[in-house]
């Protein structure tokens, strides 16, 4: 992907960049790292607490409705917690949420056990939920800082893409063998130590943490993401893919217990994953010379589409097929939206924005486990629906409102009235 402007920076940098040359800049592993292994709970989480409550109640449908619980309270606490890393920096809110975070975790796990009502699930889902650290959007923000300017940042978007994937390769069979082979509680366990324990070592890096301005306080210049009329198309178009996360989580779960291999599941799942993180390699690899808000769309009509076919598969074969072509979808969805940020929103509120993104797919990814799962305790297989449902809908809306998404002439991303300069767009 080409820049139409080139800065001294970046006038040596290659027409087509690569990600050797990303991993290369100055500085990126020692966030790189502990940023993987502080994000590799994250698709733990639900899988976890969806099989420890089945097992505890014996109701997918309770087990979807506490997981939704997490995602909710995590869709709506990200976007604050990223506004507060804007402003007092990252270290200051990872710190006390990975503490909160692992002791909720902790507690909704022998609440669990103890076979407490669902109210006090709910009780302890909420704070475990609130307080999953914002590993991705801050990494996000790091690379915004170390790339300003520059046509890496495109790379950039899609190598974050696949580690994200990456990581729900690995998670999910992790949360899988630990609570099938070792102990219902295991996954959550283990998702509570990693992420306090990831969670501090990214928090050390200082020294990469993206600067904090406080004269823009003073200024005004602080705003929400979300006055930018293109972040609210992106967060339903985000929502729609969250639906594909929590639709395939509980139906594969209950698909592979039906047939008696519930050990399945997490191979399952993470087929459907590799296929994001292959295609997401693919993205960031090439050059791509149509608009951004063009492959947003065809991405997603893409993803629409495979999604159709969920419903209709009964073996597993079939359904790892369609469940890879599924995950080839979403990453160019991802990767692109995420790159949309760069143009769309001030330099001071993306880690916000890249929250409020997060949050989305949380949140999509909550309603779908709680409709899946319902659904799968009166039908068997009719979870599949959720995820055709919630792309077809955000579909519709991101046809509909994609003028939005197009950068405003000159760069200049504008929200409560205030322009700002933002990075050279990126075509």
């Amino acid at each position: 992907m080409a820049s139409t402007v080139t800065s001294s920076k970046d006038s040596a940098a290659p027409s087509r960049p690569g990600y050797g040359q990303l991993l290369r800049t100055r500085g990126a592993w020692t966030f790189l790292l502990p940023g993987f292994a502080a994000r590799q709970p994250f698709a733990m989480l639900t899988l976890s607490i969806v099989l420890l409550v089945q097992h505890t109640t014996g109701s997918y449908g309770a087990a979807g409705a506490a997981a939704a619980a997490t995602g909710v309270s995590m869709a709506l606490f990200a976007p604050y917690s990223g506004r507060l890393a804007d402003r007092y920096g990252q270290r200051a809110v990872l710190v006390p949420g990975v503490l909160l975070h692992a002791l909720s975790a902790l507690a909704l796990t022998a609440l669990a056990l103890a076979h407490a009502p669902l109210w006090a699930l709910f009780a302890a889902a909420v704070p475990t939920g609130a307080s999953v650290p914002q590993i991705g959007p801050m990494v996000r923000a790091r690379w915004g800082v170390k790339l300003k300017d520059s046509p890496l940042m495109t790379t950039a978007a899609a190598f974050e893409s696949v580690t994200d994937e990456l990581t729900f390769v690995v998670g999910p069979l992790l949360a899988t063998a630990l609570c099938t082979a070792v102990h219902p509680a295991g996954g959550l366990v283990a998702e509570a130590s990693l992420t306090l324990l990831g969670g501090l070592l990214f928090a050390a890096q200082k020294g990469t943490q993206p600067p904090v301005s406080a004269a823009g306080h003073a200024r005004g210049e602080r705003v929400s993401a979300l006055r930018v009329p293109g972040v609210r198309v992106l967060i339903v178009a985000f929502l729609g893919i969250g639906s594909v996360f929590g639709g395939m989580q509980v139906s594969l779960a209950a698909f592979t217990e039906s047939i008696g291999e519930p050990g399945l599941n997490g191979v399952l799942y993470g087929v459907f994953a590799a296929g994001n993180m292959l295609s997401g390699i693919v993205c960031g690899a090439v050059a791509w010379k149509a608009a951004p808000q063009r492959r947003l769309v065809v991405a997603y009509a893409a993803l629409a589409l495979a999604a159709c076919g969920l419903w209709a598969a009964h073996s597993v074969p079939v359904l790892a097929g369609l469940g890879l072509l599924v995950g080839m979808c979403i990453a160019p969805a991802l990767i692109t939206g995420y790159t949309l940020v760069e143009g769309l929103v001030p330099a001071g509120a993306r880690t916000e924005a890249f929250t409020w993104l997060t949050g989305a797919v949380a949140l999509g990814q909550a309603a779908a486990v709680t409709v899946a799962g319902r659904l799968e305790d009166v039908q068997g297989g009719a979870g599949f629906l959720v995820p055709m449902g919630g792309t077809l809908l955000a579909l519709v809306t991101l046809l509909a409102l994609r003028s939005r998404l197009v950068t405003p002439p000159g760069g200049r991303a504008v929200a409560r009235g205030v322009g700002h300069r933002a990075p050279v767009a990126v075509d």
